[in-house]
């Protein structure tokens, strides 16, 4: 579970581009992902290329500020595989963020086990070895929470943890609260899910704490263990399978319940059966383990299908009550549903891979098909927000896979928002997403309604984009190995930049004529896209809305294989040699000189 909190999101995708090789694009990722892994360790800085050496203009530096404003492009949704540690120099360690509030008192070979724990775990394992199993978390549930009080006639709950790889400790203490914080009467069993896990000390030593536990209450903990890795997504079925109780709630293996989060979910749910339930999350913190309040929130996604927090609907606050139910587009993957309602909606879509996307298409499915999401805020539940993911080697690689199968199955004529979100073609993508035509029967059988219901009725934050007609990069043919390019978000100046069909190359052209550089802005809470604009004879990026309100020049004439000309300057957009500039060339607004611009993408049905 991998939510961002920020009111903009941006995403990175690689794609095989016109005129540009694999190798290129890896090799740009490469770059970033190095910068962004100096986050968790020190590399060893690469010998300088005497060309370089020799570079007056500090190649080298624009190289690292050019990745350094690309940071928060990458850091969401690129797959950090961590760097392999020397264990002989813990000290060439010092700077990872693992120490920044924690453990500057450990002596270097303690240095040395924590920093190698965490590069495995993306947390803090050897810190959580030396915490309590049994200790207590501060109560974050809004105060008109406690006054509330819940029938004892609740259907009972079994919890499923899933987990590859994780902490013993951190597994322990999941196990532990979720036992103390839940009453006795309401929790049938404890269902835990290996994923075929490879540390030695989720064979024999978890299979004793699972034998001891069992020992006091024979059968309340059962364990599934996988023969090969299955992924977060068909894990999630697995446990659901092995589930006997009334209730299912699907977890990961790294939380920490909190007091009386069981009992408003059980009431909802034995209310209505076809509610889905997330209770709402608090971070522990991937270094020192403290408890990070977190403020209420719905859950939706992006264009990419990436999860992220909402603010709560106007609705929501408009009732003035801090313990209301709060009604959800999505959900962000942990979840409580009525166990036979699950496999009455579809489970989760086991045709997807590994991890990604499932919670967006359990959302949108079962809004669409009759029931509803909601996020509680008097069940609270602490979740460790890993520093870096140790799930798989393509994270990116496979929730765009999956997101394309949600888009084909459940979007209708919306799945194409999806398409360009990911800056990939609507028509052969060469991208394999696998046989859809049981999903597809799922949603005749259900009778479920139109996505457009959906963004109209449930999601009306969300932003549509129908008037987008051609999407991808943006290449000029005087120079056709460098592309249109957002530069540095402060700037808000466009430049041509070596192409690597990244977000921040990505433009969209709509048939009210203007030309969108960057990411989609997802919800109308976010920032407004930025459209490019002749501002005094000069390329600008402004917020569409305000360049529209404010009559400024931001519509363009633009045909494939044709120039791309101001509407009311005439000017038109076109590159001119400048020695100043690191890849010899510039964007300016000039006198047409017949320079041609070609763009990736056309939407099906569309023309330039």
């Amino acid at each position: 579970m991998a939510c961002t909190r920020k009111t903009k999101t941006v995403v990175s995708t690689c794609v095989i581009l016109s005129g540009m090789t694999n190798i290129v694009c890896l090799l740009y990722v490469g770059w970033v992902t190095n910068y962004v892994a100096n986050v968790y360790v020190k590399v060893q800085e690469p010998v300088p290329e005497k060309k370089l050496e020799e570079d007056n203009k500090g190649e080298t530096l624009r190289i690292i500020e050019r990745l350094d404003r690309l940071e928060n492009v990458v850091s969401q949704h690129i797959q950090e595989a961590p760097q392999k540690i020397d264990e002989s120099a813990a000290e060439s360690f010092s700077d990872s963020s693992l120490f920044a509030h924690w453990g500057q008192d450990l002596s270097p070979e303690n240095r040395r086990t924590a920093l190698k724990k965490f590069q495995y775990y993306g947390y803090n394992a050897y810190l959580s070895d030396r915490l309590s199993l049994d200790r207590s978390i501060p109560d974050l549930r809004p105060d008109g929470c406690k006054n509330i009080s819940h029938p004892t006639n609740l259907p009972q709950v079994s919890i499923v943890f899933i987990f590859v790889n994780e902490a013993l400790s951190v597994i322990l203490r999941s196990i532990h609260s979720a036992i103390e914080r839940t009453p006795a009467h309401l929790l049938k069993e404890i269902v835990l899910v290996d994923d075929n896990s490879n540390d030695e000390d989720l064979k024999e030593k978890l299979s004793d704490s699972v034998e001891e536990m069992n020992g006091r209450q024979p059968g309340f903990i059962k364990m599934v263990r996988h023969d090969k890795q299955e992924g977060l997504i068909r894990s999630r079925v697995s446990g659901w399978r092995a589930a006997t109780a009334p209730v299912v709630a699907l977890f990961d293996a790294h939380v920490e319940f909190n007091v009386g989060w069981a009992e408003p979910i059980l009431l909802r749910i034995k209310e209505d059966r076809t509610r889905i339930i997330s209770p709402s999350f608090d971070n522990i913190k991937y270094d020192n383990f403290e408890i990070e309040e977190y403020p209420l929130s719905a859950q939706g996604f992006d264009w990419e299908l990436w999860c992220r927090y909402l603010n709560p609907p106007k609705s929501w606050w408009n009732l003035g009550n801090s313990t209301a139910p709060i009604r959800s587009p999505a959900l962000i993957g942990c979840f409580v549903v009525d166990r036979q309602y699950f496999e009455e909606i579809g489970l989760l879509d086991e045709g997807m891979e590994i991890y990604g996307g499932e919670n967006v298409e359990l959302g949108i499915r079962v809004w669409q098909c009759g029931g509803s999401v909601e996020v509680l805020p008097c069940s609270r539940i602490a979740h460790i927000e890993r520093a870096h993911k140790p799930y798989t080697e393509d994270l990116t690689g496979h929730v765009r896979r999956n997101a394309l199968r949600v888009a084909e199955v459940w979007m209708d004529e919306f799945k194409s928002h999806v398409y360009m979100a990911w800056n990939i073609p609507q028509e052969d993508s060469g991208i394999d997403i696998g046989d859809i035509s049981e999903r597809k029967a799922l949603r005749k059988r259900l009778q479920c309604k139109t996505f457009r219901w959906y963004l109209v009725n449930i999601y009306s934050e969300m932003r549509m984009y129908t008037d987008t007609i051609a999407y991808g990069v943006l290449k000029n043919s005087l120079k056709s190995d460098l592309c249109l390019d957002q530069g540095p978000d402060t700037d808000n100046i466009p430049i041509v930049y070596m192409c690597h069909g990244m977000t921040p190359q990505n433009v969209y052209y709509t048939s009210s004529q203007q030309l969108h550089v960057g990411v989609l802005s997802p919800t109308v809470d976010d920032d407004d896209n930025k459209c490019l604009v002749d501002v005094n004879s000069k390329p600008k990026l402004i917020e569409c809305s305000y360049a529209k309100a404010k009559r400024m020049k931001l519509y363009w004439l633009f045909t494939q294989g044709g120039s791309i000309q101001n509407r009311k300057s005439k000017r038109c957009l076109e590159l001119q040699e400048s020695t100043d500039n690191e890849f010899g060339f510039q964007l300016v607004l000039q006198k047409c000189t017949g320079q041609r611009w070609n763009i990736t993408n056309l939407l099906t049905g569309s023309s330039l």
